[in-house]
């Protein structure tokens, strides 16, 4: 600062208003520190060493941590079923039709026959419901504009059946004119979820005796169980292709003729389980 102006404030402060000039000449005129530039690189540094020494630390840790089963064994079980299916869901659609000379069986007297053909082969109405209604018209093609269209409706009904003659059962009284579909469209099993929680445990036992064999063979013997993964589950039952009543009454018929009369069955589920296991081993 030039020194006329310190002269100045000096003159300043000998009046009494100018008090606080004499503080700011004051401030002015004390010597100032700043930080060191370096000082800020010298925390970061010290942040990192510390959580360098933190890692390096539980790194020691860790490797000073005896493993308890220093030797094992991992192995994989597995289990497997066939089932037959006593679930198979069937859609099965009927259509009005228009007989010869031009009568029309309306929906209502076709769906009356069948709901009839139903109990007659011993299924319930709890075991049967509407999956669609639709409309449709076979002359819309030729029809003149000014003819009044007539729509044939359908309806579709799931039907569940516990087997293959229950089935051929409904098919012999249905209404062959209305029928236009009759069509698998799933297969299950009632008791799959017991059978799924078995073949786990089976898997589970499986995996401990082929651990046992495999450490026999170079004489040793398996411990305790160390680590267990969840069964995975493979075979999950699928839409079967669909196979025409007919044939399989035919190969009956065949059979029948050369002298083996053994009724046929869906194709069997096959449900399969695995597990990975590790045991310990002992000598």
């Amino acid at each position: 600062m030039p020194p006329e102006l310190l002269f100045s404030f000096a003159l300043r402060a000998t009046h009494p208003k100018t008090q606080t000039n004499v503080n700011a000449t004051h401030y002015l005129m004390q010597p100032r520190s700043f930080p060191h530039p370096d000082k800020k690189q010298k925390h970061m540094k010290s942040i990192f060493l510390f959580f360098a020494g933190l890692f390096l630390s539980a790194a020691a840790i860790k490797a000073q941590t005896v493993n308890p089963f220093s030797r094992t064994i991992a192995v994989t079980g597995s289990a497997e079923i066939e089932l037959v299916p006593d679930e198979i869901y069937v859609n099965i659609v009927l259509r009005e039709y228009v007989r010869k000379g031009n009568t029309k069986v309306d929906l209502e007297k076709i769906k009356a026959g069948f709901r009839d053909a139903a109990r007659k082969a011993g299924l319930a109405d709890s075991l049967i419901s509407i999956a669609a209604y639709e409309g449709f018209d076979p002359l819309a093609w030729k029809r003149k504009k000014k003819e009044t269209p007539d729509l044939l409706a359908s309806i579709t009904y799931q039907v569940k059946f516990r087997n293959a003659p229950q089935m051929d059962a409904l098919v012999e009284t249905l209404d062959d004119e209305a029928t236009q579909s009759f069509h698998i469209v799933r297969v299950a099993h009632s008791r799959m979820e017991e059978y799924r929680k078995t073949l786990k445990m089976e898997a589970i036992r499986a995996a401990k005796a082929k651990a046992e064999y495999l450490a026999g063979a170079i004489g040793e013997k398996i411990g305790v169980a160390v680590t267990l993964e969840e069964p995975r589950e493979f075979g999950i039952p699928y839409p079967v292709p669909v196979m025409s009543n007919t044939m399989m009454r035919n190969e009956v018929s065949m059979d029948a003729s050369a002298g083996v009369a053994e009724p046929l069955d869906f194709r069997k589920l096959k449900l399969r389980m695995e597990v990975g296991a590790t045991f310990a081993l002992q000598s």
